[in-house]
């Protein structure tokens, strides 16, 4: 049977904003991602939803060392990265794009993998909320909010995936053939609803958290 979450409370909820930094998201930027970018105002509305009822909010953001220290392999499959054109640490480059801008006392995460939670303290930070749900949004679906996905379960989080507030790129032919970003996005998603996550729309997800709350006389 598909995974599915019933309600969302928020005080036992977090989202999950994955890199959603200048270097993806910024038209133009070394890691250009167009998905990303058209669902800003979605996952913006999203924001301000949970915000208003009270859903901790945490940001990532993917940097690595100038001297590439903390790259891993990363830079034998980023063209970017191994250039140092992308993903630098203390750049613009890795900073939240402006319109989805932190809100005063909300963390951004530095992370150097796909994951959110691989050699971060997120999973400390979530346990000291007294969280149980994740919402996951972000770029790219099928990378790091997937990574971070598959890491929340496997730590026992509900995870919300948002099917609306996701975006990813197009993939060239490496010898098995190219998809488009939609194609990727589609894929993902059928994967993660079957195996990980509520795949959900930001809609989905508020009518989620409505249900949570308590009737009042």
């Amino acid at each position: 049977m598909p995974y599915q979450i019933q309600s969302l409370d928020p005080r036992k909820t977090a989202m999950i904003v994955v890199d959603m930094q200048n270097d993806f998201v910024a038209a133009g930027a070394p890691m250009d991602t167009p998905a990303a970018r058209a669902m800003v105002p979605n996952l913006a509305r999203a924001l301000d939803f949970c915000r208003k009822e009270g859903i901790r909010i945490v940001y990532t953001t993917h940097a690595h060392r100038r001297d590439g220290s903390d790259a891993g392999l990363f830079d034998d499959l980023w063209p970017p990265i191994a250039s140092k054109q992308g993903l630098v640490d203390e750049t613009a480059g890795i900073e939240i794009y402006p319109d989805l801008a932190p809100a005063p006392g909300e963390h951004i995460i530095k992370k150097h993998r796909y994951s959110a939670f691989f050699g971060t303290d997120l999973d400390i930070i979530l346990r000291e909320w007294g969280i149980e749900s994740v919402i996951v949004t972000g770029t790219t679906t099928e990378n790091c909010c997937h990574a971070t996905a598959r890491d929340a379960m496997f730590r026992n989080y509900r995870v919300a995936f948002l099917s609306d507030a996701t975006g990813t790129f197009d993939y060239p032919d490496v010898g098995y053939g190219a998809m488009s970003a939609a194609e990727v996005h589609k894929a993902t998603l059928a994967i993660l609803s079957v195996s990980t996550a509520h795949v959900m729309t930001v809609d989905e997800m508020m009518e989620k958290v409505k249900m949570a709350e308590p009737v009042t006389a």
